[in-house]
């Protein structure tokens, strides 16, 4: 199996530079020291309640998401090269939301086959022909984004819809701050801590034109036993708008009203942490509780902004993901400046006979899988589950696709044994508005903690680090 780039270490094993204050600091400070950490950091996570659930485990329906307190580091050429890419993918991806839902065009040139939208279970017919404000539909994006070597970044994912885990960004930048005070005045890290400044300018700046000069902002949970729960009041909290339920608001003559104490107050942006299926039981499933009846009629009329908008999820599914760099040349002209890893589509026969015939060798996702599961990781994989995928393969090709093995990068991680390199990840949040695209330096790195380990999703295991981009001089 190939080597994988190690982001502290050079191949001759001279530290990079980006690493080298930290190098030193580690190789001055006692593991008993960093295990001391390590338990204080748990204990303020366990404190504050950060929490997520896993459905369907019945040994660990609240649990914590491990914390490595030793920080994921980045030089700021390095994030500029990829917070352009990120920018420039969003974009498309706005453009071809507004495009699957009005002309087409992508349609009619062949870049796209028309099933992958018109079957495609996270396509919303109700939204043909209707202007969403500002003609933006993905408002916050999640951009998975791994690395292979000291020039390049993969795009592993693209989450348009209500991407999680910005929570985990901000508090691990707080506690590292509070645990590791001479780690911070030796580097020059660039801040986090204006996500939410940003975050509600980026709302405010989405109000529908019919709005007043200071919108109403609320955020949208399904409820306390949602997965997320956490991040919603975290996030309702820090950017000083309610945390409101389905049952907190209704519709009045086609606008948007939350019932307070002193009466109705009118809502002008929400940003919904709940499914499309579960918004409006008038439009999607009558049989939603968590949702508010009227809300699409509302929305229809240009009377608020949901966040983000309805239909999203057809441009994130890993199929369509497969065409993103065509997507990108069609609206915008332009080569994509993050490259995509390399994908078979199963849904073509030539694709799928290649995949067949070097399983041991791919990864296979299901094309609507999230959270690590419905995953093969054929070099990991026993020859039953390879027979099993091999089956399912050939039962519903056109629901996986399969991309190389990929050597994730590693960085320094506290585990029981000392310090060792573990795989890691990263999710910078992207945030359009109607005035610009903002994007905070850094995001939530996920790592495997699991030595060999690829799978860095909390609901496998995986846990998080802060992830620091060096402002230079």
């Amino acid at each position: 199996m190939t080597v994988a780039f190690d982001e502290m270490t050079n191949a001759d094993g001279s530290i990079r530079a980006a690493y080298a204050t930290l190098s030193r600091w580690l190789s001055d400070v006692p593991p008993d020291v960093l295990d001391y950490r390590r338990k204080e950091a748990e204990f303020i996570f366990r404190r504050i309640g950060i929490t997520f659930a896993v459905y369907g485990d019945s040994d660990a329906q609240e649990r914590l998401i491990p914390f490595d307190i030793i920080p994921r580091i980045l030089t700021g050429g390095e994030w500029r090269r990829m917070s352009r890419g990120l920018e420039q993918r969003v974009k498309a991806l706005n453009l071809y939301l507004r495009d699957i839902y009005s002309r087409r065009e992508i349609l009619k040139a062949g870049i796209v086959p028309e099933d992958l939208v018109y079957q495609n279970p996270a396509f919303r017919p109700e939204m043909n022909g209707q202007r969403v404000p500002h003609d933006l539909y993905v408002h916050i994006a999640g951009i998975d984004v791994v690395r292979v070597d000291s020039e390049t970044f993969y795009v592993l994912e693209d989450n348009a819809r209500t991407p999680s885990g910005v929570s985990y960004m901000l508090e691990n930048r707080e506690i590292m701050m509070r645990l590791f005070p001479e780690l911070f005045a030796d580097n020059r890290v660039a801040p986090v801590e204006n996500y939410t400044d940003e975050l509600l300018a980026t709302l405010k700046s989405l109000a529908p034109h019919t709005a007043s000069s200071d919108p109403v902002v609320v955020v949208l949970t399904p409820g306390i036993y949602n997965s997320a729960y956490y991040e919603h009041s975290f996030l309702a909290d820090k950017l000083g708008v309610e945390l409101v339920e389905g049952r907190d608001l209704f519709v009045r003559n086609d606008v948007v009203y939350m019932r307070t104490t002193e009466g109705p107050r009118r809502v002008d942006v929400i940003y919904r942490r709940l499914d499309d299926d579960f918004l409006d039981p008038l439009a999607f499933r009558p049989d939603s509780a968590l949702g508010v009846p009227g809300l699409m009629s509302a929305y229809n009329a240009g009377n608020v902004t949901l966040t983000n908008a309805v239909g999203t999820g057809v441009a994130d599914d890993k199929a369509v993901y497969s065409y993103m760099p065509d997507i990108i040349r069609f609206y915008l002209g332009e080569e994509p400046l993050l490259k995509n890893v390399p994908t078979w589509r199963c849904r073509e026969a030539e694709h799928l006979k290649y995949v067949l015939d070097h399983l041991e060798e791919l990864v296979v996702k299901e094309v609507h899988g999230s959270g690590g599961y419905g995953m093969l990781i054929g070099p990991r994989a026993d020859k039953a589950q390879i027979e099993l995928f091999r089956s399912k393969l050939k039962q519903d090709p056109t629901n996986f696709i399969a991309q190389p093995t990929l050597a994730l990068s590693t960085c320094p991680t506290f585990v029981d044994e000392g310090i060792a390199p573990r795989h890691v990840d990263l999710r910078p949040f992207v945030l359009t508005g109607s005035d610009r695209v903002r994007i905070v330096p850094g995001g939530l790195t996920r790592v495997a903690l699991q030595a060999g380990s690829l799978v860095v999703n909390s609901s496998q295991g995986g846990g998080t680090k802060d992830t620091w981009v060096l402002e230079e001089n």
